[in-house]
């Protein structure tokens, strides 16, 4: 299901991603994107596959999931304003995890791979911007997953860690 709700460009206008960026400008980035809505639970991109496409949370959230022997575990949670799949998207590897809908009526900004490279080529200090987003929220849930395995660590070794 596709939409473009109204005030996508003013929400957008209140995001990190956008914050160096004018309303036509933040206009021009939205034609070169879609607006996909999930329901929790739905698969978004699969492992094994390469990404094709990047997306930004605009609303709800996404979990990223590793799959072993059939069970996944989640190891974290992309949230509005944060962009996801940018690590298969750029590097062209497959995916090593699963982004699954963790909530209903999550709304994404899918950019794909084609209209991507369009935008590199028309747009390049948008692209600019979008590739600084991707860093940034790379490093967010890097951050977080690190302060996830240190608790865990802390919790089953003690304070000094030793193993």
């Amino acid at each position: 299901m596709t939409t473009k709700p109204f005030d996508l460009a003013q929400f957008l206008n209140q995001q990190h991603l956008c914050e160096s960026l004018t309303i036509k400008e933040i206009q021009t980035l939205l034609d070169y994107t879609e607006l996909v809505v999930y329901n929790k639970g739905d698969v978004i991109t699969d492992i094994g596959e390469v990404g094709d496409a990047i997306y930004f949370v605009v609303s709800g959230e996404t979990a990223l999931v590793f799959e072993e022997r059939g069970s996944e575990m989640e190891i974290g949670r992309m949230t509005e304003g944060e962009l996801v799949g940018e690590m298969s998207f750029f590097d062209r590897q497959p995916r090593l995890l699963r982004m699954r809908v963790a909530t209903d009526d999550t709304q994404l900004l899918k950019l794909s791979r084609a209209m991507y490279d369009r935008l590199r080529v028309e747009h390049p200090y948008l692209a600019v911007v979008f590739l600084e987003h991707a860093i940034i929220s790379l490093d967010h849930l890097v951050r977080r997953v690190s302060s996830n395995e240190m608790s865990l660590s802390r919790y089953v070794y003690g304070r000094g860690g030793k193993r």
